[in-house]
């Protein structure tokens, strides 16, 4: 069964990392991915190096911002998840050239 006849849809770009004892999440909805977004002093690159280890759907991603002791999200979608979710305040959300950029560090 492919992930849009269960009813899921694997439209969030994802990488886990695990660096210094700290757990990684990088997240960006997947059509943002590779692209380049740039306001006045703000820019960003949305690096497939970075954001993409696999195409996964919304679920995922919520599991695995509950394992992550850092998160960066580029986005509408993972964005929007990570405030329902309570990982990130929405007056806490950058946008650059309109897209939002979100960052959480657990101390």
């Amino acid at each position: 069964m492919t992930p849009e006849e269960d009813g899921t849809s694997h439209n969030i770009s994802m990488k886990m990392y695990k660096r210094r004892g700290e757990v990684v999440l990088a997240a960006c909805d997947r059509e943002l991915l590779g692209k380049k977004f740039e306001e006045g002093e703000l820019h960003i690159h949305v690096r497939e190096e970075f954001y993409y280890e696999s195409f996964v759907s919304e679920q995922t991603l919520i599991n695995s911002m509950k394992l992550a002791t850092i998160i960066n999200l580029v986005g509408e979608n993972v964005v929007r998840i990570a405030i329902r979710e309570g990982y990130i305040d929405k007056d806490n959300v950058l946008r650059i050239a309109g897209v939002p950029h979100a960052q959480m560090v657990l101390f």
